[in-house]
């Protein structure tokens, strides 16, 4: 939880593939994910991105597990040998991990539907940690799973979305954070700065930032500005705030 805001309900990611490391497959759980908590009230904290080996899934599981409201972990729980993230987040909390019964009907009344066979590859996702509540895969039916804090998702966006649905009434909800975005054009981040620090600090429970922005015209000439962002949870601060962001490029000048 923030130091800032002790108060505040966190979320923390780990992302987990081989496949993601190497620019392969291109992320978009993590953006998913964050849209899906925003309006609930809980704030992502801090993405990790480790490789498929269970020691850095363990040490990252742990560290956000302890640092965070909740944890999501997104791959490596498909049928194959690679797919080790039940293996070690029950490794993470000490628990034993072996093929669970409600997961293994959930497998078979999904397979069955299509006359598929169940494989001992494939019985590999009905492996189900010590303790753990499943969370419901309404597209392919593996069941992704929770323990304690940490929710395990499938990584195909369309499956890990389709899990939170049934994550989201298990969760706490904190105050939602709004937002206010001013643009000024002909600005510098560096004319801004010291003016901008200055209102972080008389707003410290506000989160500051400005971000440069190009835009090329037709005839090639380029315009430039600042987009300055404020993000809180009190709208009559922001209101303040945004008012006194509208003027500080003006002062600049």
């Amino acid at each position: 939880m923030s130091e800032a805001n002790p108060d505040a309900v966190s979320a923390g990611i780990v992302v987990i593939g081989d496949e993601i490391l190497s620019g392969r497959t291109r992320d978009i759980n993590v953006q998913q994910i964050a849209e899906f908590l925003a309006p609930l009230g809980i704030g992502l904290s801090e993405v990790r991105i480790v490789s498929d080996d269970q020691d850095a899934i363990v040490e990252a599981v742990r560290a956000l597990s302890a640092r965070c409201t909740y944890v999501f972990t997104t791959g490596g729980i498909g049928p194959t040998h690679d797919d080790i993230t039940a293996d070690a987040v029950a490794a993470a909390f000490g628990r034993w991990i072996d093929v669970r019964d409600d997961a293994r009907e959930i497998l078979e009344h999904w397979y069955a539907k299509t006359k598929t066979e169940i494989t001992p590859a494939r019985l590999r996702m009905a492996r189900i940690p010590e303790g753990a509540v499943l969370v419901e895969n309404p597209v392919t039916g593996a069941p992704g799973f929770q323990i304690e804090n940490v929710f395990v998702l499938a990584g195909v966006p369309k499956i890990a979305r389709g899990m939170l649905e049934d994550i989201a009434p298990r969760l706490t909800r904190g105050k939602v954070t709004h937002s206010v975005t001013v643009r000024h054009e002909n600005a510098r981040e560096g004319d801004l700065a010291e003016a901008l620090g200055q209102m972080q600090a008389d707003y410290p429970s506000v989160s500051l930032g400005s971000y440069p922005w190009f835009k090329e015209a037709e005839d090639g000439s380029i315009t430039r500005g600042v987009a300055l962002v404020a993000r809180g949870t009190d709208e009559a601060v922001l209101k303040t705030i945004e008012s006194a962001l509208q003027a500080l490029a003006t002062d600049a000048r």
